[in-house]
């Protein structure tokens, strides 16, 4: 009789088995895709191979995880330009190995001077559109790349955009996420001058395998090596973008960028059963996550299994709370008071946990006294030999922005400005020179005052239901950083928003396959409202640090096309 394995390995052999399936795999979770990747002294996970191939060298040429950060994020906004660019916003957060703390940067840009809630008022808008002229606002990345390298890098900026410059110039193969967003983007913004002749071949999409290139940006990042963040603030790409705004219409002007500054930033944290969570402060939704699992850690999940209705419902009903408040409070914090520390402080949860029915879904909610939608990103994180790790995020907000893509430079501008509110009042109100109320957020989560996990989860508000379910998939359901990611993902719509919404009936829950019936039905009789829906569940990386063993345990989930690598 021949061995079982030898029998499998006959069979494969000889083509007569195709396929498996991530519950055939020999270890792990059913649903966990692949294994975690380990290494001792560089790790990087993203979501684009070749974005983490840049990254991993510039690692190896001596270069930090800052450094290998940036290089990353510069590819990224050319391999995945559906989602980032350097027409966005960045934050990060930084764990710096020599002083053993953590730094937060916000480098999100601000709205027009020229801009003014009368002249939005005028035009008879209740929200500002998401494409055109009107929701641009300040473009931050740049500027975040070189706050983050003046502080921490090493290498020369000129190598660390080499990599994004040389495929730029050379061309790359269309990833499969790219490829099925980029025919929406062309037929939604093909109106617009530019788009085209930067993001067609031959007046078509690129498909899934076309090289496409873009040697306009390739331009674009040489000029900015070469001459710093002035080059992009202050120099001709400034008047260009200037001059294009005017010619569309539009209000973002070279005093605009000229003036531009980003933000270091102490981030905020709650400890949830023992360990440290992390996020940055608004005009970032970050803290929201924080108080879902100050609210979620009054509830014993010990004998709660993943995926059962109770578990479910208890997470939405957390998010409805966490999510008024962000409606009400979270904004530009120099335009008005936020509650920060009261927001995200145990008492506060305590007292919000008393209005949750574990037997009903809530239809509608007020935001607290704590003084007692849908976008498109990236996300990476880095870590070096020396102990550094980087959580970094960066977006054009809604797909590939706002269809501006100023003459001759191979980029779109951001359409973030779609997220002021129109009503007068609120603290998220649109003003001139204001930071819109950002989705964009880094995590990260520290035991004992040393680093666990550098991790986020992209998805637009989808955010902080995703920080929350990977925590919990790993401190409450015992999971290792790959399946974390992998896990069928929990979605809910219909909460009250910055932008003005009000929740007024139970929204809707939207779960990834894997949910079992009867949760679903129980979950129904409870009062919710239960869909599916075919992505918008974000994308997730995450690198662990085993202290012990001074290994790297990194991560990258399958709903990407991306890579986690170390050596």
């Amino acid at each position: 009789m021949k061995h079982p394995l030898l029998v499998s390995a006959l069979l494969l052999a000889g083509g007569l088995a195709s396929s498996t399936y991530a519950q055939d795999r020999l270890s792990g979770k059913t649903f966990a895709t692949r294994a975690v990747v380990m290494a001792r002294h560089g790790m990087a996970c993203t979501s684009h191979p070749l974005s983490t191939q840049a990254a991993v060298d510039v690692l190896r040429s001596g270069g930090n995880a800052i450094d290998a950060a940036i290089a990353a994020n510069a590819m990224e906004g050319l391999v995945e330009p559906h989602v980032n660019g350097i027409g966005g916003d960045l934050f990060a957060i930084v764990w710096d190995a020599k002083t053993k703390k953590l730094y937060g940067l916000n480098a999100s840009g601000r709205s027009p001077y020229s801009l003014t809630l009368a002249e939005l008022q005028k035009r008879g808008l209740k929200h500002i559109p998401s494409d055109g002229p009107l929701p641009v606002s300040v473009p931050g990345c740049v500027d975040g790349w070189f706050e983050l390298h003046k502080r921490f890098g090493r290498t020369p900026m000129p190598k660390i955009l080499s990599h994004a410059i040389r495929y730029a110039r050379e061309g790359y193969p269309v990833h499969d996420e790219a490829a099925y967003y980029w025919p929406t983007m062309l037929n939604r913004f093909g109106k617009y001058p530019n788009v085209k002749e930067t993001y067609a071949i031959n007046g078509a999409a690129p498909k899934r395998g076309d090289l496409f290139k873009n040697p306009a940006l390739a331009n674009t990042l040489e000029k900015i090596a070469k001459g710093g963040r002035d080059a992009f603030y202050k120099g001709d790409i400034a008047q260009s973008i200037d001059g294009f705004m005017k010619k569309m219409g539009g209000y973002l002007s070279a005093k605009d960028l000229a003036d531009h500054t980003s933000e270091w930033v102490e981030p905020v944290s709650t400890n949830y059963r023992g360990y440290d969570v992390w996020e940055l402060p608004p005009n970032s939704q970050g803290i929201a996550a924080l108080q879902m699992l100050n609210i979620l850690e009054g509830y014993d999940f010990s004998q709660t299994p993943w995926g059962s209705p109770e578990h479910i419902h208890r997470f939405i009903e957390a998010k409805k709370l966490a999510f008024e408040d962000r409606a009400k409070y979270y904004a530009d914090p120099a335009f008005a008071k936020i509650p920060v520390k009261e927001l995200v402080s145990k008492e506060y949860a305590t007292e919000r946990r008393k209005l949750i029915d574990l037997t009903r879904a809530a239809s509608r909610v007020d935001a607290g006294n704590p003084a007692l939608k849908q976008g498109d990103t990236i996300y990476l994180t880095v870590a070096d030999d020396e102990g550094n790790m980087v959580s970094l995020i960066q977006s054009n907000y809604r797909g590939f922005g706002s269809g501006m893509v100023p003459d001759g430079l191979g980029f779109m501008l951001q359409d973030r400005g779609e997220l002021y509110s129109l009503i007068d009042g609120q603290n998220n109100t649109f003003a001139p020179h204001k930071r819109p109320f950002q989705t964009i957020i880094p995590a990260f989560i520290t035991k004992d005052g040393e680093p666990f996990m550098s991790f986020g989860v992209m998805g637009g508000s989808f955010q902080p239901l995703g920080h929350v379910q990977i925590v919990m998939n790993m401190i409450d359901f015992g999971m290792n950083p790959q399946e974390a990611g992998d896990a069928p993902r929990i979605d809910h719509s219909g909460s009250s928003e910055p932008t003005g919404e009000k929740m007024t009936d139970s929204g809707l829950i939207t779960l990834e396959s894997g949910y079992p019936y009867e949760t679903i039905r129980d979950l129904m009789r409870r009062g919710h409202k239960v869909g599916y829906g075919m992505g918008g569940y974000g994308g997730y990386q995450a690198i662990m640090y085993d202290p012990k063993n001074k290994v790297y345990h990194g991560a990258t989930e399958s709903r990407k096309d991306g890579q986690a690598a170390g050596f």
